[in-house]
């Protein structure tokens, strides 16, 4: 898309559309060990809950927003419901504001999330998942955030355009273009979010075996790089699977080779970055095919461990206009990008405090710092010409660049050097549930009917 021609659109057109988060965190005792009780009851069945469920584990609750017309207001509800959950757990229980787990039991003691018999599927899918990659590699938790533009944006682009295409396939197409510039640039936003740094000994041996320093407390962590959870170590394919993004068709194709060669058990089993997600999930490629692509699903967020709710609003909005960015700016045509990628991806995730650490650039090494800065000076530019008032937030960015003492990873390292990665989680999760606690005594439930619909779903799951 021409900058130019997107210029004649008005921001606010541009930058409306459709934003949800979704959230997992493990819950943990006051020791730090991991928390073994079901499910709290106060949410309800975790079926039927359309806000509070359990992503893989009975201890790994995960908080799910509706989708709202505006970042502040997904944000306002998930900071809300995170509120809600971490002050509704008992006394000695508290929400682990960690990417990587907290102090694992043995393998086996570790529970799969329970359904009863309509969840039947999904806890076979679950068991079957802990068989192939392990059950300590399930209990990584992160951050997903959900965006599509509105319609009627794609369809004022359409007209635009003059285009032969048919509109499902114009759509399809402005999301497949962000989907492959994202996984080239995903790097930038590890290094500006990442904050999973350091690893208990009961942990995956391959993530430890990755880190340089060790604690006094039974713990690893690493001064190299900021995310984990990110690296090579991570919750990831058995195989580097590549799918073409070129268009649904030939993604579809390529999805369903994976599951023929049992490199898949389902769609929905390849871990990418960034997700096309489609109409009916339960159909997923088939839908992607003949529905098309509803909204993306952005997968690489840590938790953030400073903030109450493990999010900052300012990474949001910065992802919003990357995304945007990630729309117009021209590609590559560099044949093995999607390689090239993931070597960026793990190396960032790995090294990015490394001065010496180098990315790949159509095959040629250029530094972070060069290249993200760059990128940053690009979305000056972008937001000048399409009228973004978010110069703040792009300045925040280029600082942690600048100074890397100032990104979450490098701020959590000095803390983890003076209290040990499972002491510091301790302080920082017990420190965020008393400003939840906080928050939802002095919140005026009977100011706003649409709080208080959060709030009796959150808690009876109704």
């Amino acid at each position: 898309m021409n900058l130019l021609n997107l210029s004649k659109l008005s921001s606010d057109e541009i930058l409306a559309g459709s934003f949800g988060i979704e959230w997992e965190s493990l819950r943990a005792k006051g020791d730090g060990e991991l928390s073994l009780t079901p499910h709290p009851e106060v949410f309800g069945d975790k079926l039927t809950n359309p806000l509070i469920t359990t992503d893989f584990s009975e201890s790994q609750i995960e908080i799910i927003t509706p989708t709202f017309n505006t970042i502040d207001k997904a944000f306002d509800t998930f900071s809300l419901l995170a509120d809600l959950v971490n002050s509704s757990l008992s006394d000695d229980e508290y929400l682990w504001f960690q990417s990587i787990p907290c102090i694992l039991p043995y393998w086996d003691k570790i529970p799969i999330a329970q359904y009863s018999e309509e969840g039947e599927a999904s806890q076979k899918y679950r068991e079957d998942l802990a068989k192939k990659y392990g059950v300590k590699k399930q209990m990584i938790s992160g951050v997903h955030f959900n965006f599509s533009f509105t319609e009627e944006f794609i369809k004022k682009l359409y007209e635009m355009e003059g285009t032969d295409l048919t509109f499902k396939e114009f759509k399809d197409n402005v999301y497949l273009k962000i989907a492959r510039n994202y996984l080239r640039y995903c790097w930038l936003i590890i290094y500006l979010t990442g904050c999973s740094i350091g690893s208990h000994k009961t942990f995956s041996n391959d993530c430890i075996h990755l880190m340089d320093a060790k604690d006094d407390y039974g713990s690893y962590y690493s001064t190299r790089g900021p995310s984990f959870r990110n690296a090579s170590c991570g919750y990831k394919n058995l195989k580097e699977l590549c799918p073409s993004y070129d268009s649904v068709e030939e993604f579809a194709r390529d999805v369903n080779g994976f599951i023929e060669n049992g490199d898949l058990s389902e769609a929905k089993e390849l871990y990418t970055q960034i997700r096309l997600k489609p109409k009916n999930p339960k159909n997923l490629l088939n839908s992607l095919v003949n529905d098309g692509i509803e909204y993306i699903e952005i997968r690489t967020l840590d938790i953030n461990p400073f903030y109450q709710c493990g999010l900052v609003k300012h990474d949001m909005k910065f992802l919003h206009l990357f995304l945007i960015y990630m729309f117009i700016k021209d590609e590559s045509d560099y044949a093995d990008w999607q390689r090239e990628a993931k070597i960026n991806e793990e190396n960032t995730a790995e090294n990015a405090y490394v001065d010496s650490m180098r990315l790949i650039r159509d095959g040629r090494e250029v530094t972070l710092k060069s290249w993200a800065a760059e990128i940053i000076n690009e979305m000056y530019g972008m937001c000048e010409v399409l009228g973004f008032d978010e110069f703040h937030t792009l300045s925040l960015m280029l600082n942690r660049i600048s100074n890397p003492d100032l990104t979450y990873g490098k701020r959590l390292l000095k803390l983890i050097k003076e209290n040990g990665y499972i002491n510091t989680h301790i302080i920082l999760s017990k420190n965020n549930k008393k400003t939840s606690i906080h928050n939802v005594e002095n919140m005026d439930v009977d100011e706003s009917e649409e709080l208080r619909k959060y709030v009796n779903i959150a808690l009876a799951g109704k």
